[in-house]
């Protein structure tokens, strides 16, 4: 399992955002301040010990020859050494490009590089560098003609001297800035923590309203102040749920004047369609004895059948509409699974095309009247659909409180596209059957009764082909 690098909540975000730009600031700042300091105190401290060092040079080279030898050299070299005082700096002099004479063999280390630049060089010259480990400064003073500032005399005087003092200087403003930046990123996430929560506060108020409107309840709002894209969202979220809600009481209306009207005019073709379901089975009968023309005899039988078919149609809207309107009502009783499924069977003359496995004395309280309906609606589906000559299946077993049905058939299953929507209304399992005998509502109220039970009603695919119906409902103690 792959694990975030990141923290995946908003207010985390914002506040991990919020620590690592003060932190990086802080950091900045203190490096730019660091690196000025630090050369503000070398720079100082370069200054002062050329300021001391010429100073020194200007009242001891009068004294020297025009053309000093070694020992003139040495000379100045102790002396400058002795007026170095605190400073404690070591000093050498070469003419001309000589080697540098010191006051004490070995002289003083002196950088290469600076030693060739001094050569050449009318004005003062420092160089940093390190011996043994230590910091130390190395200067250069070209030392000028009387009356001639900007021309050399040939004489260079050298000093070097320690720059630990310094060095613990910059020591300490390291720490120092190391000491203010972890205040400065703690007093940032209290900072972050407070801004996290002002700023989101709206936004948990929008998201506790969202999720109020997903239980149904459309007529929340919230609250809204301001004039930033917060307020502006909160205003949309606003005029959204709304729009939502007049959309929702239109389709509400609309759902119940539809349903209305399937149920008025179900209740007023009821009456007619009985008138005529009686007159076309005298009319069969009278087909059946022969005793009308064959065209005449078939033109009823076809007026007979779709006579019939708009009943049952009728009778199913009449259902859902009940349905629709919460009338259903169970009448339940004590009854025998087995018998119950015979009687379904024997009522529509399937015994010899359905095989029943139901164990003896299993009984469940449920509604009679209504169960008949699911299993005529499953098992003449499954005739219906289950092939050339279609084997139908039931199975009935009671365990862990629920009382489960299954029906198969061994057709060629129900279409993925279809299965999902297989009780909806008016679905049917082949497009194809535009004329079918039923009317599209058979599953669907199959599934209502279920449902009405306290039960469920699942269609699926078997792995060896065929569809399956399982009805589950609740089931006391065997």
């Amino acid at each position: 399992m792959r694990r975030r690098l990141l923290p995946h909540g908003l207010r985390a975000r914002l506040v991990v955002t919020f620590v690592l730009l003060s932190a990086l600031s802080a950091l900045t700042t203190a490096a730019l301040t660091f690196h000025q300091a630090r050369d503000a105190i070398l720079g100082r401290a370069q200054d002062s010990a050329v300021h001391d060092l010429r100073a020194q040079v200007d009242s001891l080279a009068p004294d020297l020859p025009a053309h000093p030898a070694a020992s003139d050299l040495r000379n100045l070299a102790v002396q400058l050494d002795r007026a170095g005082g605190a400073r404690d700096w070591r000093t050498a002099a070469a003419y001309r490009g000589g080697p540098p004479t010191a006051a004490h063999t070995p002289g003083p280390v002196l950088p290469a590089s600076l030693r060739a630049s001094a050569a050449s060089a009318t004005m003062a010259l420092a160089q940093r560098f390190h011996d043994q480990g230590r910091p130390r400064l190395a200067i250069a003073l070209p030392v000028t003609s009387a009356g001639r500032p900007s021309t050399s005399s040939g004489l260079v005087v050298y000093a070097t001297f320690s720059l630990e003092p310094q060095q613990q200087d910059v020591a300490s403003l390291i720490a120092a800035a190391r000491a203010g930046a972890l205040p400065v990123v703690a007093a940032s996430a209290v900072l972050a923590l407070l801004a996290a929560r002002r700023f989101l506060r709206p936004v948990s108020r929008l998201r506790a309203a969202a999720e109020t409107m997903a239980t149904g309840a459309l007529s929340t709002r919230i609250d809204v102040t301001g004039h930033d894209e917060i307020a502006e969202l909160g205003r949309t979220f606003n005029t959204m749920a709304a729009t939502l809600q007049a959309d929702a009481a239109a389709l509400r209306g609309m759902e119940a004047k539809a349903r209305r009207f399937a149920a008025d005019v179900s209740h007023e073709l009821r009456t007619p369609l009985a008138a005529m379901t009686a007159v076309t089975g005298i009319v069969d009968h009278d087909a059946a004895s022969g005793r009308l023309a064959p065209e005449t005899a078939e033109a009823l039988a076809l007026v007979a059948g779709e006579t019939r078919k708009l009943a049952r149609m009728v009778e199913d809207l009449m259902e859902i509409s009940r349905f629709d309107a919460g009338a259903a009502r169970l009448n339940t009783d004590e009854i025998d699974i087995g018998e119950l499924v015979r009687k379904t069977l024997a009522l529509r003359q399937w015994q010899g095309r359905v095989d029943v496995d139901t164990p003896e004395g299993l009984r469940a309280r449920l509604d009679p009247r209504r169960i008949d309906v699911v299993l005529a609606n499953l098992v003449g589906n499954a005739l219906r659909h289950g092939g050339p000559q279609p084997r139908v299946s039931i199975h009935a077993h009671a365990s862990s409180g629920a009382l489960t049905i299954t029906v198969r058939d061994d057709g060629p299953g129900i279409r993925g596209e279809v299965l999902p929507h297989v009780f909806d209304r008016f679905t049917k399992g082949d497009g194809a059957r535009t004329r079918s005998g039923g009317s599209g509502l058979g599953l669907a109220i199959a599934a209502e009764n279920a449902r009405l039970h306290g039960g469920t009603l699942i269609a699926a695919n078997a792995p060896e082909g065929g569809a399956v119906f399982t009805l589950t409902m609740p089931h006391g103690p065997e």
